[in-house]
């Protein structure tokens, strides 16, 4: 999240390092962990007011017109950071396999590094969910970005903490407000991406199913198969004896598609598909209000950066949009596969 994201802080930070101007006064023991407690306890009540927003949140937000008022940003680069976007994907997801691997084998230090590597380009549309998130629901401080909207300033988690009246009699001068850590927005938004092809995956699905009865999840299936429709409907109309004696011929000797028309066709169709990713929101994000999984998927959010901020230390966010769809480039590649298999 780059620009957006200071350093990490947490409650032993605001304890134990006073953050304010001046140094922070000696403390017994006893004082310190009643200091923990009460930002512990404001912190919960921060996120626990923040997990009551959500409905409320996705109905201004996610429902259909407040998707098409995040998806204007889309009319515009947007559109070339979508084919951008498919291609990495699969990468992206390699560096959360690596850093899962990592980990198991005890290589804290890489798993840390490519945990943290996003590797989608940010989108327009993306800036605008991120200051949704950040400014209208967790109303936290968001810079801007490129004069896209207007900056945030509000800072609801200091003033959650600095309102309890143990943590403002022990630091009475606090000059650095408590910040969120950003690995998990990020990727959060990430889920956009993924969500955006798994629409677009359907839509070529069901184009397929309708068109031409055949399982087609992606362009890679559909591509031949619409090539081979567009070169029966040119033999049939240049058959000498005309179209219906045509028909029939094609019928029982079936028009082959050269492999120009069918790369073609496949670059025609990734093209539109990655058209129709950029604004897959404005489709996804109604189905997902309503089958609760823009709150579902917001909640653990919430929950993971409440675990960070009060543990300092958690497993994070996790997003298995990617997984997901990657099932679909599979089974495109694995229709693919059987089509030339059969010959």
């Amino acid at each position: 999240m780059s620009e957006h994201d200071p350093a990490d802080v947490g409650p032993a930070d605001l304890g134990l390092a006073g953050l304010g101007a001046e140094p922070a006064p000696e403390r017994s023991p006893e004082e310190e962990a009643a200091l923990r407690a009460a930002i512990e306890s404001a912190a919960r009540a921060y996120f626990d007011s923040r997990r009551a927003r959500v409905d409320d949140f996705i109905a201004r937000s996610f429902h259909f017109r407040g998707s098409l008022r995040l998806h204007r940003a889309a009319l515009g680069w947007d559109i070339a950071r979508a084919p951008a976007n498919i291609a990495l994907a699969p990468v992206h997801l390699l560096t959360r396999l690596g850093a899962g691997a990592a980990g198991r084998l005890g290589a804290g230090r890489a798993a840390t590094w490519l945990g943290t590597r996003n590797l989608v380009l940010r989108t327009d549309v993306a800036r605008a969910v991120e200051r949704a998130v950040i400014a209208d629901l967790l109303e936290l401080p968001w810079d801007g970005d490129r004069g896209a909207a207007a900056p945030a300033r509000r800072d609801a988690l200091a003033e959650a903490i600095l309102d309890d009246p143990g943590v403002r009699a022990a630091l009475p001068a606090l000059a650095h407000p408590p910040t969120r850590r950003g690995d998990d927005l990020a990727e959060y938004l990430g889920t956009r991406a993924a969500v955006a092809e798994m629409t677009a995956a359907l839509t070529t699905l069901g184009a397929g199913a309708a068109a031409f009865s055949k399982v087609t999840p992606g362009a890679v299936s559909l591509g031949p198969a619409l090539a081979a429709a567009l070169a029966h409907n040119a033999a049939v109309a240049a058959f000498p004896l005309g179209g219906a004696a045509g028909s029939l011929w094609y019928a029982a000797f079936p028009a082959a598609a050269s492999p120009a028309l069918v790369g073609a066709s496949t670059a025609a169709l990734a093209g539109a598909g990655a058209l129709l990713a950029a604004f897959a929101g404005v489709i996804a994000d109604p189905v997902q209000s309503r089958l609760g999984i823009h709150r579902r998927r917001l909640l653990r959010l919430i929950d993971a950066m409440e675990t960070e901020f009060l543990a300092e230390s958690g497993p994070g966010f996790a997003a298995r949009e990617h997984y997901l769809a990657r099932l679909f480039d599979l089974s495109d590649a694995a229709a693919a596969a059987i089509r030339l298999a059969r010959g």
